[in-house]
């Protein structure tokens, strides 16, 4: 384990990944001693109840076994997911990409199409870009108008379900 995500940034999970392995460990080293100790009282002798000591022994070390497979398959769904999510997000960013080349959007349309699809109001457009409400407000009209729908919702939709679709028959 590398302690970094498939991105580079930090596992938060990695610690308590090492923690939880750190106490499953001494938890089987436990169950071990355990199970040691009732073979050892169970042939001399001193206790009768070696043998059930010795199968809850058993039972915590098979118990603990199980443990270490589950949590393996949820790491791995999760680093499946962490792959779909990643695959998700270059699929926008291309479909985006595709439908704003298809639309003949000026640099400036483009981005101010970019920031409407995530979900910026006019006044923080206009903020972000330093420029006038009035103008941002003429530019998401012409890509409203490219892109044939009535306005940001719209906008939004469009590419949801192109990913839906892509998706579906994926």
């Amino acid at each position: 384990m590398t302690g970094l995500s498939a991105r580079g940034r930090p596992d938060h999970h990695a610690r308590r990944l090492a923690i939880a392995a750190s106490v499953a460990g001494l938890q089987a080293l436990a169950a071990i001693y355990f199970l040691v100790d009732a073979v050892g009282e169970s042939h001399d002798g001193s206790n009768p109840l070696g043998l059930l000591d010795g199968l809850v022994a058993l039972a915590l070390l098979a118990g603990i076994g199980f443990g270490a497979l589950a949590v393996r398959r949820l790491l791995a769904d999760a680093r499946r997911h962490e792959r779909a999510l990643d695959a998700a997000r270059g699929a926008l960013g291309e479909l985006i990409r595709e439908r704003f080349g298809e639309w003949r959007l000026s640099p400036s349309e483009a981005d101010v199409a970019l920031f409407a699809l995530k979900g910026c109001t006019v006044a923080e457009i206009a903020e972000m870009r330093g420029a006038a409400s009035g103008t941002v407000r003429s530019q998401l009209s012409q890509v409203y108008a490219k892109a044939g729908v009535a306005g940001q919702p719209m906008l939004m939709s469009l590419f949801l379900e192109d990913l839906l679709g892509e998706a579906a028959t994926a």
